[in-house]
């Protein structure tokens, strides 16, 4: 489950975290009695980062849940990625938090290769232009499987203008440029980002720290990888409550018959963290119907529900007709991620161009795969992860990885929305998607391939498995696969989503 967003600077960060509260309205904002602030300001936080949190909403009021994750995610002073206070640790892996598909087997980097392999194909086999972009890369584990894949056809490879990872964190632009370009490969660095050259067939290397960094014209054909990238993204909570009457002044109030016949109005109101008071058990917390375990300890924040509307909750939930469906029921909770629209928005003007960046022929893929819901809205879906386990996603900030269940019909529509040029395949279960790719025949050759080690065909067998397991929380169900390609009137379906090549 690996995630990576894009890297504001500290300042920038704590004057994003100000704002975000100082332009709510009164109604919205919670103040701490001056008693509660003495007491935590005595206490012994659990990260710098937990303390900076604290100074901060204790100045400007209660935040929205997104600047809280973004800041536990990527703030400068102990961000999970990119903070000092990850300096040397490795998130991934048996010894970091979570374990990832191109981690478990390289088959699975295989098949993403054999994709955009099959897309470049039925794309008619341009000969220049093609870029290769990842991103959220982490380890940089899968794009080496897929370049180590590409570098067999060398016909694709000799088209791949450049490879482009964008990745915010410093320590894991290292980790990626070892194993892709070669322990201490040397590199440069232009306005774009950092340049090196890879060990396969020498293709250039370009880390960008947003994806805007990325050339984006119209003869060239983006391919673009984001696995367990849009699950990190900062998510809005929203909850449904009746209206706060408000009479017009110089107005008398109803009579109580009127007021009874009068329909019930109803609001949006916004889930914002705040600190936990001393004392509060963790079965108190708002925040409890999130997925921990009720007897650890408490955390340092909670969620709270506005008191009233947000800025945040009277735009986002309203921007779609399946958010605004539900406004007439009482309680009802939406989780939404405007970062996620946008990232959808700008694969889609890549591929299938817009009308004020026009492609005459739309070309290039996009290849999505996380985990969330096929066709339902997210609801208290915020986790935390650490060492494996699931977590209080308000404890120990900086430490504790945090994602979110992601909505891929938001996704879908976002695509769709901003150019004409594309179309949308899936979402799929991975199960499905990799077994059309042949992730079992390609298991058995490796086993094959293992002749006599039986424990090394063994942990082959095993790693596929995983992968496509069906099983409740199985891989193979609980993560899916989405595609943007070019608009084609469905004439053609890609591989991997019931269609074949074709050229």
């Amino acid at each position: 489950m690996r995630r990576v967003v894009a890297v504001p600077s500290q300042l920038l960060a704590q004057r994003s975290l100000a704002r975000a509260c100082a332009r709510r309205t009164f109604g919205a904002t919670q103040c701490f009695s001056s008693s509660i602030l003495h007491r935590q300001d005595e206490k012994q936080w659990s990260t710098p980062l937990a303390k900076q949190l604290f100074e901060a909403i204790s100045t400007t009021g209660t935040v929205p849940l997104a600047s809280f994750m973004r800041m536990c995610l990527t703030g400068d002073v102990g961000g999970y990625y990119t903070g000092a206070i990850g300096e040397g640790r490795d998130q991934f892996g048996v010894k970091g938090d979570f374990v990832t598909s191109p981690e478990i087997s390289q088959i699975f980097g295989e098949l993403i290769g054999v994709w955009f392999i099959a897309e470049w194909m039925s794309q008619g086999r341009p000969k220049e232009g093609v870029q290769l972009i990842e991103v959220g890369p982490g380890r940089g584990t899968l794009m080496d499987d897929v370049l180590r894949t590409i570098s067999r056809f060398p016909a694709l490879a000799n088209s791949v203008e450049a490879v482009y990872m964008v990745e915010a964190s410093p320590e894991l632009r290292s980790a990626q440029k070892d194993l892709l370009c070669g322990q201490g490969a040397p590199s440069t660095e232009s306005k774009a980002g950092y340049h090196s050259t890879g060990k396969y067939d020498g293709l250039p290397i370009v880390w960008t720290q947003t994806i805007k960094s990325v050339p984006q014209e119209a003869s060239k054909t983006p391919f673009i990888i984001a696995h367990e990238f849009f699950d990190a993204l900062p998510i809005h909570s929203f909850q449904t409550a009746k209206a706060v009457a408000k009479p017009a002044p110089n107005t008398p109030s109803a009579s109580g018959s009127e007021a009874d016949d009068a329909p019930t109005k109803m609001e949006w109101r916004e889930m914002m963290v705040s600190p936990t008071a001393p004392g509060t058990r963790s079965t108190e917390l708002s925040s409890s119907n999130y997925r921990f375990n009720p007897d650890d300890p408490p955390a340092e924040f909670q969620l709270t529900l506005s008191p009233g509307t947000t800025r945040h909750s009277r735009y986002l939930p309203e921007s779609s007709p399946r958010y605004r469906k539900l406004k007439n029921m009482e309680g009802a909770i939406v989780e939404v991620c405007p970062d996620a629209a946008l990232y959808a928005a700008d694969f889609a003007a890549r591929i299938g161009g817009t009308d004020k960046n026009p492609k005459s022929s739309p070309s290039g893929a996009a290849l999505i795969l996380d985990y969330g819901p096929s066709d339902s809205i997210p609801i208290n879906s915020l986790r935390g992860i650490r060492h494996h386990k699931i977590v209080n996603p308000f404890s120990s900030p900086g430490l504790v990885d945090l994602s979110a269940d992601v909505d891929f019909t938001a996704i879908a529509a976002a695509a769709t929305l901003s150019s004409d040029g594309v179309e949308v395949h899936g979402p799929i279960s991975q199960a499905d998607f990799l077994e059309l790719m042949g992730i079992r025949e390609r298991a058995a050759a490796l086993a094959k391939g293992a002749g006599s080690n039986k424990e090394a065909a063994e942990a082959i067998d095993k790693a596929y498995k995983r992968l496509v397991c069906r099983g409740p929380s199985g891989m193979g169900k609980v993560y899916k696969a989405l595609a943007i390609l070019p608009e084609n009137g469905g004439k053609r379906r890609p591989v991997g989503f019931g269609g074949d090549v074709s050229s």
